[in-house]
């Protein structure tokens, strides 16, 4: 038996709630925090390819990352770690590792060889980093304390004409507080009042011509943007005594009357709601070899557009446009307008206009965009929503004069995954497509586009036909367009695919469909006051006939890809935890969390009328976490539980029948499997063990012929049969650790497993693995493996066995 190889085919990882948790290199590649992974995304893959590999090593959620070269970048944790990571040809290992905080790191920032952390222990460091060539050095070069406010975002610029640093720092104390470091550490310097809010981002804008001032981007709770130049103090005196001898003052002098005037009417009590306009020149004085220097900060502009409040702001790669982004579920790109000019406005004053705005507009879709960024040299926006996935448009046209007042922009498809625990997956009866529940309280299905450029197909969500009130335990298909899943709830809920998602499957290739199946619904919606997803005969304005052939994207699998409810199926006194379909698709069992043999009873159901199948099975006295059903015919239902048996029952005319059990695992036993054949079966354990069961032949007695050890607890197990006449099977171990085993057997010699293959944290995952399920595949040397895992990610790997 020669050793398998393996490769992902797809991953599903969604994007933590911080605002400066991804960044976008000048390659595009965008890395961003899931969980406690960090997630590498190629937004300039040929064929739309989601997530590439996922890196592990924080042991806190990550809350920052941000690259300081195309190959190097920095990444930090709730837990006050920095680590900072290098490409090695094709491998990102980490360099450096420093404990930086003792709390969490809020935002993190580079210049040229400084990083800058903020952490809600309220100082921000300033580090120094210093590359060698296998191993980099973080050595701590000044601490800031902020005397008990927590820093929210940090921004860091050169001034125009100097060596000196400009640092800008915004948090909890609703003002922008610049330092600046001549040539020791950095001093403070001026305070910038005017935001009623946190201030939760900021942004330098580089000056493109040496002569242009530096504009600071301030954006705060409070839902408005201000601007603020920064300019040699010597340059604007100049500046003013050329206008005063052009046209004389009172022009300007009347201006400011007549603008202070109309901001008094706006508001009486301006003092109390309305927004404070100062016009102060703030004066900053810097070393440099020359003496000393003095630039003025003066407040620009107040760019007025979110409904609620900003979460990021980040200025193009050319310096023209400003991109926003906010809890309103909008994003703006803002640009000045050159329109408006007159006598007096130099080139620096011009009129701020949002040019573009994109997301729902005042549709206030839960927690809005989390953060949003610039990726392909400008020409694509994106942002990463509360839930964690993303959305991006892609600039189609531009007016020949280099303007951006006639873009037009596109949405084009990103990448989504669960925000929480995955709890259970199941493949579709032909093994089509995946879907899989969480504690985010979704149901999800992925599946494989056949792709028109490169020959494999490429995994995406497909739909989201659930979007739950309570956390979802677990979910098994029906038949090819009807599923049923369970949460922390008492009934178990069945749901059939509606019309747009049989287009879908049938137009992009997931499934090879003839022509049109039946009459059903075209959608489903959930009433205001209810939980149930209700079917909509009408198609919405979003689902036309006339929209192009292409998956759904963010947005839509948010509001319009919900399938219908059908049934409910009512029995169980406690919170369901697990459920299971039988091969045959004719029976449905489900059990609920127990504490005494009266509750912890398996309930069998018909899915052709949803009623019980015989009487419920008894046996076990806690909770039941797995029940599965022989292949190929459903003549046994296993069950193993948290009271450390398992427990046989043997199908008979009027339901199941108790025909054995088993105590010799010494702790909870987490997931059972059935061989292919249905000759044995697996149960996995708490107690570091697995051990395959058989009947023997003779005293029909069911014993165990093998246990296999490891170093960590067995959380899930799954058989694959390599083909009809093959002569080996294949088992898949997972474990708590998020390791994946795989064992090979010879059919003759079931009581002989080898381990052919060890699929580490790399590839596999960094937390307990819930479900590990194979997919049925006509080729016999190329398998799929689906995992899921309480890390959060979802995976797809192709294992390749060397076939004899």
């Amino acid at each position: 038996m020669s050793k398998p190889s393996i490769s992902t085919a797809y991953i599903s990882a969604s994007t933590n709630r911080f605002n400066h948790v991804a960044d976008a290199s000048t390659s595009s590649l965008i890395a961003y925090g899931s969980g406690k992974l960090i997630a590498l995304w190629n937004t300039q893959d040929p064929d739309g390819r989601g997530v590439l590999q996922t890196l592990h090593g924080h042991d806190g959620l990550v809350t920052c990352v941000r690259f300081a070269a195309s190959d190097a970048f920095a990444s930090t944790d709730d837990k006050g770690t920095i680590r900072y990571w290098r490409l090695f040809g094709t491998e990102w290992r980490t360099t450096a590792i420093v404990r930086a905080h003792q709390q969490a790191i809020s935002v993190l920032r580079e210049f040229d060889k400084f990083l800058l952390t903020g952490s809600s222990d309220s100082s921000i460091k300033i580090w120094e980093v210093q590359r060698g060539d296998v191993d980099d050095e973080v050595k701590e070069f000044q601490t800031i304390s902020l005397q008990g406010w927590y820093p929210l975002s940090i921004a860091i610029a050169s001034l125009p004409s100097s060596e000196a640093i400009i640092l800008a720092i915004g948090g909890t104390d609703r003002k922008v507080h610049i330092w600046t470091r001549s040539d020791g550490p950095f001093i403070r310097s001026v305070t910038l009042s005017g935001h009623e809010d946190w201030i939760r981002a900021l942004a330098f804008r580089a000056p493109s011509t040496p002569n242009d001032p530096i504009v600071l981007a301030s954006g705060s709770q409070d839902g408005t943007i201000r601007l603020w130049n920064v300019e040699s103090f010597t340059k604007m005196q100049a500046q003013s005594q050329i206008h005063t001898e052009k046209s004389g003052d009172d022009l300007s002098d009347d201006l400011l009357d007549a603008f202070e005037a109309s901001l008094g009417d706006l508001g009486a009590d301006a003092e109390e709601g309305g927004r404070q306009i100062s016009l102060k020149r703030h004066i900053l004085t810097v070393k440099s070899n020359s003496g000393t220097q003095q630039y003025s900060v003066t407040f620009d502009a107040l760019l007025i557009g979110h409904e609620a409040g900003v979460t990021s702001l980040s200025w193009s790669p050319s310096n023209t446009s400003l991109l926003s982004t906010s809890t309103d579920s909008s994003l703006i790109i803002w640009a000045p307008s050159s329109i408006v000019s007159t006598a007096y406005s130099s080139s620096t004053s011009s009129i701020w206009i949002n040019i573009q705005r994109f997301g729902d507009v005042g549709g206030q879709r839960l927690g809005g965009f989390t953060g949003g960024l610039w990726s392909n040299y400008g020409a694509e926006a994106m942002a990463w929503g509360w839930s964690g996935g993303w959305r991006r448009w892609r600039r189609i046209t531009s007016d020949s004069h280099g303007g951006t007042a006639g873009e037009e922009w596109e949405e084009v498809g990103a990448i989504s995954g669960h925000s929480g625990a995955i709890k259970g997956l199941d493949w579709s009866p032909k093994g089509d497509y995946l879907v899989s529940v969480g504690l985010d309280q979704t149901t999800r299905i992925h599946g494989a586009i056949t792709s028109s450029t490169s020959e494999q197909s490429i995994w995406h969500e497909l739909s989201r036909p659930q979007v739950h009130g309570y956390d979802l335990m677990g979910v098994a298909w029906l038949g090819p367009w009807t599923f049923a899943s369970v949460a922390d709830e008492k009934v178990a809920r069945v749901f059939e695919a509606p019309r747009n998602f049989v287009e879908e499957v049938r137009v992009l290739g997931v499934k090879d469909l003839a022509q049109s199946e039946g009459d059903r619904p075209a959608t489903a919606s959930v009433p205001p006051l209810g939980l149930s997803n209700k079917a909509v005969s009408e198609a919405p304005s979003e689902l036309d006939s006339n929209r192009p052939c292409r998956r759904p994207f963010e947005g839509e699998l948010a509001s319009i890809t919900l399938w219908p409810e059908v049934e409910k199926v009512f029995g169980h006194g406690y919170e369901s935890i697990t459920i299971s379909a039988s091969n045959s698709l004719d029976l449905l069992a489900t059990a609920c969390r127990a504490t005494s043999p009266q509750h912890a009873v398996i309930r069998v159901y018909t899915t052709a009328g949803y009623q019980p199948f015989g009487v419920p099975l008894e046996g076990h006295g806690l909770t039941v976490t797995r029940i599965a059903f022989s292949p190929p015919n459903d003549r046994y239902v296993l069950t193993v539980s948290r009271d450390r048996t398992w427990r046989l029952f043997e199908k008979k005319e009027n339901g199941y029948m108790p025909i054995a059990a088993d105590k010799s695992h010494g702790r909870i036993i987490w997931d059972c499997a059935w061989s292919c054949e249905g000759d044995l079966f697996a149960t996995a354990s708490r107690d570091k063990t697995v051990k395959i069961w058989k009947q023997d032949s003779d005293s029909a007695r069911w014993g165990a012929i093998t246990t296999m050890k490891f170093e960590e607890a067995a959380t899930a197990v799954a058989f694959c049969s390599a083909g009809a006449d093959a002569p080996e099977r294949w088992l898949a171990v997972g474990l708590e650790t998020g390791e994946i085993k795989v064992y090979s057997s010879l059919m003759s010699t079931p009581d002989q497993w080898t381990l052919v293959l060890t699929i580490d944290s790399n590839l596999a995952h960094i937390d307990q693995i819930n479900r590990l399920a194979w997919r049925a595949t006509d080729n016999p040397s190329r398998k799929q493996l689906a995992s899921c895992s309480d890390d959060g990610t979802l995976k797809v790997l192709i294992v390749q066995f060397e076939v004899d």
